[in-house]
């Protein structure tokens, strides 16, 4: 039967792998309790640093459902559990690797996955999740800017902006999905036959100049029908 208090051992570090977003494995040999403290303060107030026993800690991950770390813990083990953004905890585990030799950086684990040695030293390249966000909000910023100006513009300046657009169209009818085949079609267009066109509609009865016979030609009209008649 287990020992109490290596089962609790055993119930924090599970509780620390289901927890952490990554946790980063170092081997240390000789490292002081100074040296100690200057760890743990450069890797960030989102990560933990633990030294552990690789038994305990083989049991715990097996538990908290962690694969393939059993080949990295060997020899004295320490282990970085994030729980926040992991590239402010690797970047500053590698700089005091780099600092004190004496710290080896194994491997970790993040997202489902095992990571080398290589992989950890490549998200430290990253830059952090602050950074990135600050970088997306400022191109944001500048996109609406850029939105507004153009809202803005007088319509000469945009009807001269659609012309270029118009005209690169032509050129390459895939800068807008075609548009520049119809806008090549459109001089076709203009340029057919009048004789195609329909033609002008005859004047209306309205619009016709009828004339009537006076009152003095009337009578004559009569003699004369009545003389056709007597003839």
């Amino acid at each position: 039967m287990a020992r109490p208090d290596k089962a609790a051992d055993v119930a924090e570090i599970t509780e620390h792998f289901r927890s952490s977003t990554a946790t980063l494995l170092t081997e240390y040999r000789g490292l002081t309790v100074a040296q100690m403290k200057t760890l743990r303060r450069s890797l960030g107030e989102n990560a933990s640093y633990a030294v552990v026993k690789n038994t305990l800690t083989k049991i715990a991950a097996k538990e908290a459902g962690v694969e393939g770390l059993d080949d990295l813990l060997k020899g004295p083990s320490g282990i970085a559990f994030v729980k926040g953004d992991p590239v402010e905890a690797a970047k500053g585990l590698r700089d005091f690797a780099k600092a004190n030799p004496l710290l080896v950086i194994k491997g970790g684990y993040m997202d489902g996955k095992t990571l080398s040695a290589a992989e950890i030293s490549k998200l430290a390249d990253l830059e952090s999740r602050e950074v990135l966000l600050a970088k997306l909000a400022g191109a944001m910023k500048a996109s609406l800017s850029q939105a507004a100006a153009l809202f803005q513009a007088p319509l000469s300046q945009a009807a001269r902006t659609i012309e270029a657009l118009r005209v690169k169209a032509e050129a390459d009818p895939s800068v807008i999905g075609g548009a520049g085949e119809a806008a090549a079609a459109a001089p076709a267009a203009e340029a057919a036959p009048a004789a195609e066109e329909p033609a002008e509609a005859a004047p209306a009865v309205e619009d016709a100049v009828v004339e009537t016979p006076s009152e003095e030609a009337a009578p004559a009209a009569a003699a004369e029908a009545g003389e056709t008649t007597e003839g």
